[in-house]
């Protein structure tokens, strides 16, 4: 998909987040404690620089312009998966099988949520001229 230069980015960033998910599924499918225990921590570190700046970025931006413009479901869900990906995050402190398997699918739904839904909404009312 071609991106509007206002959204590269952000897909770029979600490379990241992609592998990140990526790692955690593989813990998860390891079945290891000490695999969760490392991605977990992993996760952790990461988490502030890599998922944090991207979802405030998105928030201070794309997020108030789609609002703007009446697109109410597309940035509550964004927010809310936001919020709920914070709060696993947070509880990967204690890391469990479950715990590990919810943050990668979540984390992996949710990209391919804003590339798919997010962003072509975005660059179809906010960016016409791509």
């Amino acid at each position: 998909m071609k991106r509007h230069a206002a959204l590269i980015q952000h897909s770029r960033e979600h490379h990241q987040a992609l592998k990140l998910a990526r790692l955690a599924r593989f813990a998860v499918d390891s079945g290891s404690p000490e695999a969760i225990k490392q991605a977990a921590e992993t996760l952790r570190e990461q988490f502030p620089s890599t998922l944090e700046t991207h979802f405030c970025d998105e928030e201070q931006g794309l997020l108030m312009q789609l609002a703007a413009i009446g697109q109410h479901a597309l940035v509550q869900r964004t927010l809310d998966e936001h919020a709920r990906l914070r709060a696993l995050n947070d509880s990967l402190s204690s890391p469990d099988r479950a715990l590990m398997e919810s943050f990668a699918t979540l984390l992996h739904d949710h990209v391919r949520f804003e590339e798919r839904e997010l962003f072509e909404t975005a660059q179809a009312l906010l960016y016409q001229e791509h």
